[in-house]
């Protein structure tokens, strides 16, 4: 078995880059984690999905949960940790994979084959792909790109110890708008593969 790679991508909401995830692994045969991850862990566990879905990457609530020690009650808490317990098993397997979110590069910050991206976009491409996509209008679509953001931002920051997209700690950010999901992904494997061959 050849070295153990981890690709962990942090992505702007509507950049495109879960689909650039999608991509990269397939173009690598490596194995995605994302969502879907919680499928696994609600087959462990024998929790019903979609109340893991109602927690996933989701900030702590500040108000209606509390912290002793290493015991937290909140369920956001919780289901984040569940998350990054069942990608350290995954990692403990030697396997190469990819994982979108879920604070992956700072799971694995320690680990000689991460390879930490972060997706950015154009405000308006953003604005005009979430449109498209879930047929809304230019003032729904940015107010869900703003609450996704948000969301996604107060995540990373509670559970990392550096601030969600701040270039300073990942390897590469790129803005997916300037070449397209596609060519955007081909560089990315490009800088990968090279990374794999030192």
């Amino acid at each position: 078995m050849g070295k153990q790679f981890i690709i962990a991508i942090g992505r702007e909401y509507g950049s495109g880059g879960h689909e650039i995830a999608e991509m990269i692994a397939k173009d690598l045969g490596f194995e995605l984690y994302d969502r879907a991850i919680l499928d696994g862990i609600a087959d462990e566990k024998n929790i019903k999905i979609e109340y893991l879905e109602k927690y996933d990457e989701k900030p702590r609530n500040l108000i209606l949960s509390r912290r002793i020690g290493s015991f937290s009650n909140s369920i956001e808490e919780v289901m984040a940790e569940l998350q990054f317990d069942y990608l350290k098993e995954k990692a403990k397997s030697g396997e190469s994979f990819v994982v979108v979110g879920r604070c992956g590069e700072s799971v694995f910050r320690q680990h000689e084959g991460l390879i930490s991206l972060f997706i950015t976009g154009d405000y308006e491409s953003k604005v005009q792909r979430i449109m498209k996509k879930y047929k809304l209008s230019q003032k729904e679509a940015a107010i869900k790109i703003a609450r996704h953001d948000r969301s996604r931002k107060k995540y990373h920051n509670y559970h990392s110890d550096f601030k969600w997209g701040d270039s300073r700690h990942y390897d590469i950010c790129v803005n997916s708008s300037k070449l397209g999901e596609v060519e955007t992904s081909k560089i990315l494997v490009e800088y990968i593969r090279k990374r794999m061959e030192e």
